[in-house]
């Protein structure tokens, strides 16, 4: 039986699992999917250790980029993005080598096209890690200016604080990486001026549970077009399903 994964920490609301062993019960395949729960990076090569020939596996929160050091090679899609969420695992004399790749690049992209309009030329990312970094690599290739928000200020990412009026109108798709809002803490969300928004934005939530976060409703509420983030976590599953087949 084929062996696939997931490495991250915590796993308690991973997605990937569930997602694939109904795709394998659905589709016939004689394969298995197993969380790896690891908090520090350094845990992988036991992992690897312990399940001998596995395929592959993704990689999530916090592991997006501290994985790189333990990958042989990157895919131009890891490497333009500089994050890693999946990695394909040749054996070779019972030696690994692992590729990264980054799957939430075309996720991502081909979940917001559809809502995409010719005003929407502008787009604020909200967080900096390795989701938003996958998020930013797929607007420089849409060709949609963006800029970064955070907490924290520095010479290239505006502050929640920053946002005004002017850049609400002129920034007018706005994309939520941060954890907030995300279940059990549903009822967080970016701190932010919602009232500035009005039904010519787009607000596009990575999480996907709940349904519709504070993010997405309070979006709603000022007539935006919202979206969460199933779809795309379904086509970067099967984006990396293909990697592993490849």
């Amino acid at each position: 039986m084929r062996t696939f994964g997931l490495i991250g920490y915590p796993l308690a609301q991973s997605f990937s699992q569930k997602y694939f062993t109904e795709k394998f019960s659905k589709e016939d395949i004689d394969a298995r999917f197993l969380n790896f729960e690891i908090e520090h990076i350094t845990e992988l090569p036991e992992v690897l250790k312990q399940h001998a020939y596995i395929s592959g596996f993704s990689v999530t929160i916090p592991h997006k980029e501290n994985v790189f050091e333990y990958l042989d090679e990157l895919d131009h899609s890891a490497k333009a993005v500089g994050a890693c969420n999946a990695v394909k695992v040749n054996w070779d004399k019972k030696q690994p080598k692992l590729i990264g790749y980054n799957t939430d690049l075309i996720g991502f992209s081909n979940s917001i096209k559809p809502l995409l309009k010719e005003s929407h030329k502008k787009a604020l990312i909200l967080g900096t890690g390795g989701a938003a970094k996958a998020v930013a690599e797929a607007f420089r290739l849409m060709q949609i200016e963006f800029k970064y928000v955070s907490r924290n200020k520095s010479d290239n990412k505006l502050t929640y604080k920053n946002l005004n009026k002017d850049i609400i109108d002129e920034f007018t798709i706005l994309v939520n990486c941060t954890p907030l809002g995300m279940f059990p803490n549903i009822d967080t969300c970016p701190d932010m001026p919602y009232d500035l928004l009005s039904e010519d934005h787009i607000l596009y939530d990575l999480t996907y549970n709940p349904e519709t976060t504070l993010f997405m409703q309070k979006g709603i509420n000022q007539g935006a077009v919202v979206k969460n983030g199933l779809e795309m976590l379904h086509l970067q599953a099967e984006a990396a399903w293909s990697i592993w087949n490849s």
